[in-house]
């Protein structure tokens, strides 16, 4: 019992200290992950010793490894690894053997280490964190850009290499029963199996076991299944004596051939950042803060050290395999760190007595702070880019490239260019189509083109918001331009591009709500389509034609919503369930009843006389006994029993009904 309450204390200690560091780092506009790596340090052996053994909750930092690269490799489906086959086995083992032989020759040549031990620190230094990247790819949204894919491609290399290093350290140390070729043959022959009886499930039992769960309509069991699915996978590889991580990416792999896929993601994806904040714990706890302090010179010149040599290294190395200048230095700069399979070859090592205490501390420090820095790195990785080439201006090169674009669309004149060719950009297109429209869609998800291309639609992968991008999509020649991207910024940016080249040109624009309507009108959208007020006019439409109100009425009414910029459909009531902000933070408008009494300040004067116009709200109208005056005067008298339906954000309103209440 004593026992199991110091580890749910440890636990309850660890959750602490992640929730308190990540919300001051959120204040701060700072990677939680640095957050996470301070409290280990705290909370760890080497400082107030509040967990003096890391060891017994390893196990729960590894199922965040677990998790994470089942939701890669959900991303990853087996067709697009069969694209990047070329990466993980080529640029993969190239950058592996590079950069291990690089960091050996310092070792030991300049530095005067022993072989082994050289090796051994080389291999360590050589990998980088799957983890961190991952996870900072996600949050940019970069993991399906050329980069990105270079990088993931290089990781699962790494995840197979380190398996090799981990049996390599007991064949040094002449404590393994078999022979260092056997053993490599043995995981070999392995990993082919694992991988036949892989692909053999998730294509012909996970899609049967996943439909049947799905009859029964129960969340909860479709989720255990997920969870199920996961670990199993991963028990089995380890089982093998492999890599958990590689078995839980390869059955996330399998299921990404499903249409279960992205309801499977949605389901891992709290499992997963918590259990990965956990493992960010324990990075911290290898930190002995004591020869970090004596030693932080050597600490920072290693850090630095191992950044600048493996980005240059690995952007030499993708750019002589064929990466473009760009892609290749942004794939160094995102791969720089060391990573968290080191910790485990440096572990293997002590245990072993190839490596002394004092240098494997050096040595995770280097990698912790290497680790530290990686947030900034991956964010700033474009900036970074554009400084290193200013003369060429950084732009992602699709694999359609411009001059190929340009002659495509040589003849097209008039024509429709549609900027995202998701489920709204396709609706577009087919009707369209039917008019005998001439119609060019762009995406930047190569998946999409790729099936597109093979349905006969004329779709080319390319960033909508690049000028380069539009010049050769023919925009000056185009008649419109239409807009279906979900996210605000890139909408933006995209119609800020169009501007720059073309005044003239009309612009509509697609967004979920009405929250940005007036910011896109000023970018120089023409019109503003938001989905949700549209379904509702188109809701009111059908309502009233039950109701049999003629038509002429009906499309009179809809059309003057329209014309008003959707004024009348501008906020609602909202209620517990409500978000009141949106995606970027802002709130969003609201509407609000206020009913005036006879204490009130308002009462008796008109609405001009109270200044609510200073409060940037709306009075859109003024239920009165058993009417409805819509959008009264300003010069209407307020009387008690009325009820005023103000329309605007939330700090607004408590302005208005203070002033309404009080004066």
């Amino acid at each position: 019992m004593l026992e199991n309450t110091d580890y749910f204390n440890q636990v309850m200690i660890i959750l602490g200290g992640s929730v308190i560091s990540t919300a001051l780092l959120r204040r701060l506009r700072l990677p939680p992950v640095l957050g996470y790596l301070v409290v280990g340090l705290l909370i760890g052996p080497y400082a107030f010793q509040l967990i003096p053994n890391p060891d017994d909750l390893s196990f729960l930092s590894e199922f965040g490894l677990v998790f994470l690269l089942f939701s890669l490799g959900l991303e990853f489906s087996l067709g697009k690894m069969n694209a990047l086959r070329k990466t993980v086995f080529g640029l993969g083992s190239s950058q592996v053997i590079l950069c291990s032989l690089f960091f050996w020759s310092v070792l030991h040549f300049m530095l005067g280490f022993s072989s082994e031990t050289s090796l051994i620190v080389a291999g360590a230094l050589g990998l980088s964190s799957t983890a961190i990247v991952t996870q900072e790819l996600t949050r940019w949204n970069e993991l399906n850009s050329s980069h990105g894919h270079s990088a993931i491609g290089i990781l699962l290399f790494q995840d197979l290499a380190a398996v090799i290093f981990l049996i390599m350290i007991p064949a040094l140390a002449g404590t393994s029963d078999n022979s260092f070729s056997f053993a490599i043959g043995l995981i070999l022959l392995k990993g082919v199996a694992l991988f036949i009886v892989m692909l053999a499930i998730g294509k012909w039992l996970m899609p049967f076991i996943f439909h049947e769960i799905s009859k029964t309509r129960s969340e909860e069991l479709f989720v255990m299944t997920v969870l199920l699915v996961a670990l199993t996978a991963a028990w089995i590889t380890h089982a093998l004596e492999l890599s958990m991580a590689l078995g839980a990416f390869l059955a996330g792999m399998m299921l990404g051939e499903s249409h279960f896929k992205h309801q499977i993601e949605a389901d891992i994806r709290p499992f997963r950042d918590i259990l990965l904040g956990l493992f960010f714990v324990t990075v911290g706890m290898q930190l002995n803060y004591q020869i970090l302090i004596s030693n932080l010179h050597w600490v920072i010149l290693g850090s630095i050290g191992l950044v600048l040599s493996k980005a240059f290294l690995i952007g030499l190395l993708a750019q002589l395999l064929g990466k473009n200048k760009s892609s290749a230095i942004r794939t160094g700069l995102i791969l720089a760190q060391g990573g968290e399979f080191g910790f485990a070859l440096l572990t293997l090592a002590l245990t072993n007595g190839l490596l002394e205490a004092k240098t494997a501390s050096l040595v995770v420090a280097i990698i912790v702070f290497s680790i530290a820095v990686t947030p900034f790195l991956i964010r700033y990785n474009a900036d970074i880019c554009q400084r290193l080439i200013p003369n060429k201006p950084y732009e992602e090169p699709p694999p359609h490239n411009s001059e190929e674009l340009a002659e495509a669309t040589s003849e097209l004149n008039k024509h429709i260019i549609v900027c995202g060719f998701g489920r709204v950009g396709q609706t577009v297109a087919r009707f369209m189509g039917k008019e005998n429209l001439p119609i060019l869609a762009l995406d930047n998800d190569p998946i999409r083109v790729q099936e597109a291309t093979g349905g006969g639609e004329n779709i080319f992968f390319g960033d909508s918001a690049s000028r380069k991008v539009l010049e050769a999509a023919g925009l000056r020649r185009a008649s419109l331009v239409v807009i279906t991207v979900n996210e605000y910024e890139q909408t933006l940016s995209i119609l800020r591009s169009v501007r720059a080249m073309d005044y003239q040109i009309p612009v509509v624009v697609r967004t979920r709500d009405d929250s940005h309507l007036e910011d896109l009108k000023q970018a120089g959208a023409t019109e503003v389509i938001p989905e949700a007020l549209e379904g509702s006019l188109m809701l009111v439409t059908h309502v009233m034609t039950q109701m049999h109100i003629p038509f002429r009425r009906i499309a009179r009414m809809v059309q003057t919503a329209r014309e008003q910029r959707y004024q009348l459909l501008h906020g609602y009531f909202h209620g517990s369930l409500s978000q009141l902000l949106d995606k970027q933070g802002n709130p969003r408008v609201r509407l609000h009843p206020v009913k005036i009494s006879n204490s009130c300040y308002a009462h008796g004067k008109t609405i001009e006389e109270i200044k609510l116009s200073s409060c940037q709200v709306q009075v859109l109208r003024i239920h009165r006994r058993n009417e409805d005056i819509e959008q009264p005067e300003a010069n209407i008298r307020l009387t008690s029993g009325d009820t005023l339906i103000l329309q605007g954000m939330t700090d607004q309103i408590e302005q208005a009904e203070s002033l309404i209440y009080s004066g």
